[in-house]
């Protein structure tokens, strides 16, 4: 078998066989095939797409391209969630222990941040004395034991896609549907989970900007995941601003805290209510969403969630201290106010725009060299919607460089609009609920807001955002 002949066939919009999909992978893992030649099918697939069974398929043969952990010793449904990255997106901190106190086994694999968007490993190793890297065995014997473990990637974990990632970066070859779907689900696939729920972010601060193409996405994954055997549902979430009120590492940290205790802002609550429903559904450890919205307010007032946090904590090594004493997490040096400068409604945030400067205080990696100051971030005091008077605080700025302050200011206002009325999002059209659980379902995270509803292919799609 010849690559060129592979390469030609995608360059003419034709279907590749299994055959030729696995030889594709193997000579990426392997170095068998140069980078020039992947790079050109990279690009063909790029323009001309992939399938939904070329898609599965080069999963499934990436997947397998390295280690593959074997969850089925431990008793019970395993799940797994997964974002596609936001500013401010802390949500496997609070919906990770708040599922696993309701029964449910969460084995979850994360990464670092870089750029724009957070990690959820960089947030956790806030906590003093976090240990992100298990062994194999440490991880599934947590997962039995603790009911929860949440670790950073092995280095023999989809070796394939670590180096066609690297190509797809400097070849300007990511924008490609099959590709993400493709690289994101051979990483949970080998991961052993049963359950994925998989969060797909649209908007301003998301990698996908419209619904359309973060449907699309979704549908990609899910037809992989359940091809592949996995019960796999998406929920459709709104990145056009920064998901609950803080964005940096330890401060997002102290916001999942709050959370579980029942304090957390009203989006991000809602959001983690309605992610962990679908999931306590996947598990079958709840027969409907009534019934779940129950068993999770309950495991928050009672404070099992916030238990079972401080277990988790505990059993990988980090301090739990913290949890019941906020001023042992990194603290900036200096905390300043951003003063509203009109009367009036904020209409606009922009999401992206404020996690880069919370990435230029300190808070994520411009390089994957780069280090992070934990302490560092933003606080937003207001959101898309509040009214607001000339003097009140817009939002807080930590910093321990006092020479980025005020650079940090000005960024802020000048991307946050205040207009004289607020009409609500042009998105929003009518409220509706999902009650689909048996099939395939893309829902909104947020108060039930939705655009439209589509039946395709088995798939209940609930597409909407946030207000």
């Amino acid at each position: 078998m010849r690559f060129v002949d592979i390469i030609n066939k995608k360059r003419y919009n034709e279907e590749l066989t299994d055959k030729e999909i696995q030889f594709f992978v193997d000579g990426v893992t392997d170095g068998s095939i140069p980078d020039y030649q992947v790079s050109a099918l990279l690009m063909a697939i790029v323009l001309n797409g992939m399938n939904e069974r070329e898609t599965s398929y080069l999963a499934k043969a990436m997947m397998h391209s390295g280690d593959v952990i074997d969850l089925t010793s431990i008793e019970g449904i395993k799940a797994d969630k997964h974002s596609t990255g936001g500013v401010g997106d802390k949500t496997s901190m609070a919906l990770g222990p708040l599922v696993a106190a309701c029964g449910l086994k969460v084995a979850k694999m994360s990464g670092r941040g870089l750029g724009h968007t957070g990690g959820t490993l960089d947030k956790l190793e806030s906590i003093e004395g976090f240990n992100c890297f298990l062994t194999e065995e440490e991880f599934k014997k947590q997962v039995s034991e603790v009911g929860i473990a949440i670790i950073g990637q092995t280095g023999d974990l989809v070796p394939a896609d670590k180096k066609l990632y690297a190509l797809r970066d400097v070849t300007g070859t990511v924008e490609s549907i099959p590709l993400i779907a493709s690289s994101i689900m051979s990483k949970k696939l080998a991961s052993g989970s049963d359950t994925i729920l998989l969060d797909v972010k649209y908007g301003e601060g998301a990698f996908m900007h419209t619904i359309e193409d973060a449907t699309k996405l979704a549908e990609a994954m899910i037809s992989i995941g359940n091809s592949l055997g996995r019960n796999t549902m998406a929920m459709i979430t709104d990145m056009n601003q920064p998901l609950g009120n803080t964005i940096g590492n330890a401060i997002e940290i102290r916001e999942a805290i709050e959370t579980l205790k029942g304090h957390g802002p009203k989006d991000f609550t809602e959001l983690c209510m309605q992610a962990a429903e679908i999931m306590l559904m996947q598990g079958k450890v709840a027969e409907n969403k009534e019934e779940a919205r129950k068993m999770l307010q309950e495991n928050i007032a009672n404070g099992k969630g916030l238990e079972k946090l401080k277990e988790f904590i505990k059993a990988q090594g980090g301090d739990i201290s913290p949890i019941d004493d906020f001023s042992k997490f990194p603290k900036a040096k200096y905390i300043e106010e951003v003063i509203a400068p009109r009367d009036g409604y904020i209409t606009k945030i922009k999401a992206e725009a404020f996690g880069l400067i919370a990435m230029e205080l300190g808070a994520g990696r411009a390089t994957k060299e780069s280090e992070i100051d934990l302490a560092v971030g933003l606080v937003l005091n207001k959101k898309r919607g509040d009214k607001v008077n000339k003097g009140d605080v817009l939002a807080y700025i930590h910093s321990n460089n006092e020479g980025n302050i005020e650079k940090a200011r000005e960024s802020i206002l000048n991307n946050i609009t205040i207009e004289d009325k607020y009409e609500g999002s042009e998105f929003v059209k009518k409220s509706i609920g999902v009650s689909a659980v048996s099939e395939p379902v893309i829902e909104l995270a947020g108060a039930n807001i939705i655009i439209k509803k589509i039946k395709k292919d088995g798939m209940t799609l609930a597409i909407g955002e946030l207000n």
